[in-house]
């Protein structure tokens, strides 16, 4: 991680590197799908970007399996 990266991102700063919403990246949050942490007592998340970066690999490889089981159909 470059030394001018912030180590953690706001729920916001995520949703906008996956071009999804705020409460999308919520919902990953609390089910677990993409860790985050809960920072001070207002609740709010944080999610680190290493984990950002590990949440996006899985997908790939999700991506990867479903493609090499065929079940994507193509448009």
């Amino acid at each position: 991680m470059p030394a001018d990266s912030p180590r953690f991102l706001t729920l916001a700063d995520v949703a906008e590197i996956l071009n999804v919403t705020s409460r999308q990246v919520y919902a990953l949050v609390r089910s677990g799908d993409l860790r985050g942490i809960q920072i001070g007592g207002r609740g709010q998340w944080r999610v680190e970007a290493v984990e950002l970066e590990d949440y996006i690999q899985r997908q790939y490889a999700r991506a990867d399996e479903a493609l090499a089981a065929d079940d994507l159909t193509p448009h």
